[in-house]
């Protein structure tokens, strides 16, 4: 019988099991590889791709920058301690004690210590310098080069910033630097706080990551950053803020391929001119120049130890340590900084120690300035539009420097809404005001108000305000005048009775003075001081209101009806119009247009357009009868309507000034004149309402407020080409200085009045010395005869 076989013995199911979790987990490898392989490969790929396309070209949008006009320094020049005190603040310039770092200042009384800084401008690089400015009796009185030790004939320093023009962005600000402008203790202790590994890890750095992290647990605070620094620039140039897997692994692969890509200094660069560290309203600041600039108003290369901590601390964190609203965590931060820098040897002991007992040094507000003088920047644009269309500018990385000094523009800004607070009626229209200043040798613009509230943007009074000007044009009728010294001198007398003009439509106009009185005869000089409106209109319809239109458009390019009424000011100008005209007068007789821009600079420093003007030469007539217009100017303040100015204490600057007022009050006008500034000031009220303020108690107010405080000479009206004789007013004769009623005038050479009286009887004299009379009034006579010719022959001409 045989023995049947055994079945072979079944497999237990984990024997089973195991060679098919083999197999599968087999399968799943080659299935992961092969989806890394078609789909990683192709995604570091477009990786690759787009970190070449935009890193190659990476080019942020750095928007254009305006610049005030540096400020000259000279033996010499007006200028008191308060006023380069307001220039060195709106630089941003920082009081330290010493003044030896750019940037810096230190004052002793008048003596001034100046760290200058070096900066741009038309002709190339001004650098910067160590200077001891002496002030003394309102002027420079020494200037000297503290390294060379050697005296100076002048020096600038640096403009400020007073507006930027942002591109399509206008939520960056941005000033790119280049590594090697950025200071080697900053750069160093970046790494020191962010990424020690830098220079040795390719993007990504475990070990520092694992290190971070050890040191920042036995700290209790993060001390040292965990991401490397390639990897926060991955992080702020080509992420979102969503926390994802995905997010990281993109962070990791764009970082290994820029690491593959560029070299440590592009990295380095591209992450201090992209690095994130502040924040106003909506706009962002980006980059470690702009930060310098807009926590502490200067320069990257002019920050001390302390300053650079805190920047590097606020990395961490800008909104955490805050200096401005959290100054105790920025503190604690910069000086944890410190500590690291000490501990690695970037800075000793004694170093540390100084700056942890340094101030925070942060402005009180933010250095950066988008817009800081809005009615000036309306002139800068308009200026401009000729050769830039306006989306040209914005986002163009340019520099344009224009003529505005800060100085100037503060104290007119002062004066403006300082004095309309104190003229302002309580049951009177809500007044508001225009304002330019210009500087008469050179037609440049040196501050604008267009606003009550001077940081306000919108309506620009003082360009686009076009209101009566009144009196303000009489000076223009009497230019006419004087330009014809056969006819008309300043001594020439004038008929101020009630005067009938008809009109071309047969009308008859019948203007009165001011205060309802005629005055009989009256010189002509006094006649324009006192403003008398009978007067002008008799002096204006002989030159001819056609002439008056015409001297507008070629001094202002303005176009005025010639209409009898346009002799007593019934035009409607702007301030800036109006400056334009008296331009003339303040610079002598030149036709200078006023500018607001000097020129533009590209963002490699070279000038693209620049807008540079030499008048020409005042024409000798023009000259003179500007010299004349301006003799009764200063006698229109001595004398006449301007006559208060003497009480503020404004004598010693022997200002040429006219007022004006509109029918009713509306509108004060008041334009005058300096040895070197001009300004033209209205006030009155938007909806036309009548203010009850005359030229003399509203804009003269706010001319006098300026000038009690801006340095400026004194006006000194050049004698070449004018003779003074004394003239005995009733028979328009020249008499003896000592003779009764006898008044001195400036005449055109050549043409003093022909007659002569005397009221000291010189027979006796004259017989004396000459033996007889009959030589003595041969000679009279024969030159009274020859002035009479000479008269005689000029009018035929």
């Amino acid at each position: 019988m045989s023995v049947p076989r055994s079945a072979p013995p079944k497999k237990s199911d984990t024997e089973t099991a195991r060679p098919r979790w083999r197999g599968w987990l087999w399968r799943g490898a080659l299935l992961a590889l092969g989806l890394a392989l078609g789909v990683g490969v192709p995604v570091l790929w477009m990786f690759d791709k787009q970190v070449r396309s935009e890193f190659d070209q990476l080019a942020w949008q750095v928007p254009t920058r305006v610049y005030a006009r540096p400020l000259r320094l000279a033996p010499g020049l007006r200028l008191d301690a308060a006023t380069l005190e307001l220039e060195l603040a709106a630089s941003g310039y920082r009081k330290d004690g010493s003044g030896d770092l750019p940037g810096t200042y230190a004052r002793n009384g008048g003596r001034f210590h100046i760290g200058t800084r070096a900066y741009t401008d038309l002709d190339g690089v001004v650098p910067a310098q160590r200077l001891e400015v002496d002030l003394a009796g309102g002027k420079v009185a020494r200037l000297a080069d503290r390294r060379a030790a050697r005296a100076l004939e002048s020096a600038r320093i640096d403009p400020s910033r007073i507006a930027t023009l942002y591109g399509g962005n206008v939520q960056e600000e941005r000033r790119l630097v280049q590594l090697k402008e950025v200071p080697t203790l900053f750069v160093a202790g970046l790494q020191a706080v962010e990424d020690r590994n830098f220079k040795d890890h390719h993007g990504i750095d475990p070990w520092g990551m694992t290190r971070a992290m050890w040191v920042n647990v036995r700290e209790g605070e993060l001390e040292q950053g965990a991401s490397t620094l390639t990897q926060q620039l991955v992080r702020s140039l080509f992420l979102t803020r969503e926390k994802r897997f995905s997010r990281k692994f993109k962070e990791i692969a764009y970082s290994l391929i820029i690491e593959a890509r560029y070299d440590k200094r592009r990295i380095m660069e591209a992450y201090l001119n992209q690095v994130y560290l502040g924040q106003q309203g909506n706009q962002s600041i980006h980059g470690v120049a702009a930060a310098s600039e807009f926590w502490f108003g200067r320069e990257l290369a002019s920050l001390s130890t302390q300053d650079m901590a805190l920047l590097v601390g606020m990395i961490q964190g800008p909104s955490i340590h805050d200096p401005r609203r959290k100054p105790e965590a920025a503190k604690a931060r910069r000086d944890l900084v410190l500590s690291v820098w000490q501990q690695l040897g970037l800075i000793d002991a004694a170093e540390a120690k100084r700056a942890k007992a340094a101030p925070l040094g942060v402005t009180a507000r933010p250095g950066v300035a988008r817009n800081r003088n809005p009615a000036f920047m309306d002139l800068v644009r308009r200026q401009l539009a000729r050769d830039y269309p306006a989306d040209a500018l914005r986002g163009a990385g340019l520099s344009v420097l224009t003529t505005l000094s800060p100085s100037a523009q503060l104290l007119s800004e002062q004066a403006v809404s300082g004095t309309l607070a104190k003229v302002q009626r309580k049951d009177g229209p809500s007044l508001q005001s225009g304002m330019v200043v210009t500087d008469t040798h050179t037609g440049e613009v040196l501050a604008m108000v267009g606003n009550r509230a001077t940081d306000q943007p919108g309506f620009n009074r003082a360009l686009e305000a076009q209101r009566p000007v009144g009196s303000l044009l009489k000076p223009m009728v009497y230019l006419l005048a004087l330009a014809q010294p056969n006819r008309w001198s300043l001594a020439t007398p004038v008929d101020d009775s009630p005067v009938n003009v008809t009109l071309p439509n047969g009308k008859s106009w019948n203007p009165g003075n001011s205060d309802g009185r005629s005055h009989g005869t009256v010189s002509l000089v006094d006649a324009l001081a006192q403003s008398y409106n009978q007067a002008t209109v008799r002096v204006g319809m002989d030159v001819g209101p056609e002439r008056l239109a015409e001297l507008l458009k070629v001094l202002a390019g303005l176009r005025a009806p010639a209409n009898p009424s346009l002799i007593l000011g019934s035009v409607d100008l702007s301030p800036f119009a109006m400056a334009q005209v008296y331009q003339f007068l303040a610079s002598g007789g030149e036709i200078q247009p006023l500018r607001a821009v000097r020129g533009v600079i590209d963002p490699q420093g070279k000038a693209i357009n620049r807008y540079d003007f030499e008048a020409e030469p005042a024409k000798e007539g023009d000259a003179i009868a500007a010299r004349l217009v301006t003799l009764a100017l200063q006698d229109a303040v001595s004398r006449g309507t301007g006559r208060s100015l003497l009480s503020d204490g404004l004598g010693s600057l022997n200002i040429a000034g006219k007022t004006g007022t509109s029918n009713d009050s509306r509108d004060s006008w008041f334009a005058g004149y300096t040895g070197d500034h001009l300004a033209v000031v209205w006030v009155g009220n938007d909806k036309n309402e009548p203010t009850g303020l005359y030229g003399a108690t509203g804009a003269m107010r706010v001319w006098s407020a300026l000038f009690t405080k801006l340095p400026s000479a004194p006006l000194n009206v050049g004698a070449a080409g004018l003779e003074w004789g004394w003239v005995d007013a009733a028979q328009f004769a020249t008499t003896e200085e000592n003779c009764e009623g006898a008044r001195r005038y400036a005449f055109v050479a050549g043409y003093l009045p022909p007659e002569h009286v005397s009221c000291v009887d010189r027979s006796w004299l004259d017989w004396f010395r000459f033996g007889g009379d009959d030589g003595q009034q041969e000679r009279r006579d024969r030159r009274d005869e020859e002035r009479r010719e000479r008269r005689d022959e000029e009018r035929r001409e």
